[in-house]
């Protein structure tokens, strides 16, 4: 069977040098996703006169560390596109933004050097990793030793409208090269995105934006969760034609959302102190779901990227990471979703705060989850 379509709202030579054998073998630098794919944009949903569209935002966790305390400087080597950012294509750009550094435990700022041994040319607890430049760990101006060192990198993605004038699927991929320069560690890591010429636009009321005001913590739950009130949302598609279609999720906060590994469940960021704040769910229920003439809809859901599709049902359903979720007229069928042509409804959204007594209040936590909606042609 083809492969569904997603629609989403070079040559490296590394040689690595070292002055003596003292971590060459052993020193370890990892990153915890090699590629990195922002899925797929549609001509439609860049039919505007922005000059150009942030494709989407994803988060990595790096990690260095070497058994002997060391010079723990790490940089990134990729095309350039401007002084900030890097070459995604003729048509695209990406910036790495790096944060949260911790050094053998410790939360350090970050310095941008220009090359081992010199000083940092700018220092922050937040950093856009500049073309040509390293991060390292910092202190008093000066480039501190350690064994580990942990870094978040945020990457950020933009294409210009050239990109949606495609007439078949295409897709972007370009690599880069984390390394140490002194200790011969080296990672290569791939971007890509997918466009494809589909006419489905998603939208979401309030700009997809739910605002739960200021909290005080006297007022919220100290050793267990405390449930927000439910808010929610209207989400509409709209395409040009009937076009059978699914919905899937993804965490822009990725790794933040508290209890366990719900695939259903979407964080809401990181405290000062890297404490997970809580986490949110995001549910449909086909009762509040109208498409077209049908009468009824019933959701129908796959967890093997639409090979197989479980039975209809009207049961309501949080919207899962790894699982796509469609809709069609009758119950109990497994055939998939219906082609639609435009669809609307209410999706209600739950979050739940973790217990004060976990998180550092010593300054304002900010509620911060983010999610991106898919939409995924079949």
């Amino acid at each position: 069977m083809p492969l569904p379509r997603l629609h989403h709202l070079s040559l490296w030579l590394l040689i690595g040098i070292a002055g003596s054998a003292h971590g060459l073998e052993e020193c370890q630098l990892n990153l915890s996703e090699p590629t990195v794919d922002f899925g797929l944009m549609s001509r439609l949903a860049q039919n505007d006169s922005a000059p150009e569209r942030l494709l989407g935002e994803r988060r990595l966790n790096l990690t260095f560390s070497c058994p002997q305390a060391d010079d723990l400087s790490l940089f990134y080597r990729a095309l350039a596109a401007s002084a900030e950012r890097l070459q995604f294509t003729e048509h695209g750009s990406y910036e790495i933004e790096v944060s949260h550094g911790v050094l053998d435990g410790q939360a350090v700022e970050l310095g941008l050097i220009a090359a081992m041994g010199q000083p940092p040319v700018s220092s922050a607890s937040t950093l856009t990793w500049r073309t040509g430049h390293g991060i390292a760990p910092i202190e008093h101006g000066a480039v501190r030793m350690g064994k580990t060192l942990s870094l978040q990198l945020t990457l950020r993605a933009w294409a210009d409208p050239e990109a949606t004038r495609v007439r078949d699927a295409t897709t972007w991929e370009v690599p880069g090269m984390l390394y140490s320069a002194s200790h011969g560690r080296y990672r290569e890591m791939t971007l890509r995105a997918h466009f494809a010429p589909v006419a489905c636009q998603p939208a979401l009321s309030d700009q997809g934006v739910v605002d739960y005001g200021i909290l005080f913590a006297k007022n919220l739950n100290p050793t267990t969760e405390t449930p927000l009130p439910i808010r929610t949302l209207r989400l509409s598609v709209t395409c040009d034609a009937q076009t059978r279609f699914a919905l899937r999720m993804h965490d822009n906060r990725d790794g933040s959302a508290t209890g366990g590994t719900d695939e259903t469940a979407y964080g809401l960021d990181l405290d000062a102190s890297h404490n997970k704040i809580g986490r949110f769910y995001l549910t449909i229920d086909p009762a509040e779901f109208s498409a077209d003439t049908l009468r009824t809809l019933y959701r129908t859901d796959s967890t093997s990227n639409g090979a197989a599709w479980s039975n209809s049902s009207a049961r309501q359903i949080p919207m899962a990471a790894n699982s796509y979720m469609g809709f069609t007229d009758k119950s109990g069928l497994s055939t998939g979703p219906v082609a639609i042509q435009t669809l609307a409804g209410t999706v209600r959204i739950k979050t739940y705060l973790a217990p004060m007594q976990s998180l550092d209040l010593r300054q304002v936590v900010h509620i911060n989850g983010s999610g991106t909606i898919e939409i995924i042609y079949l």
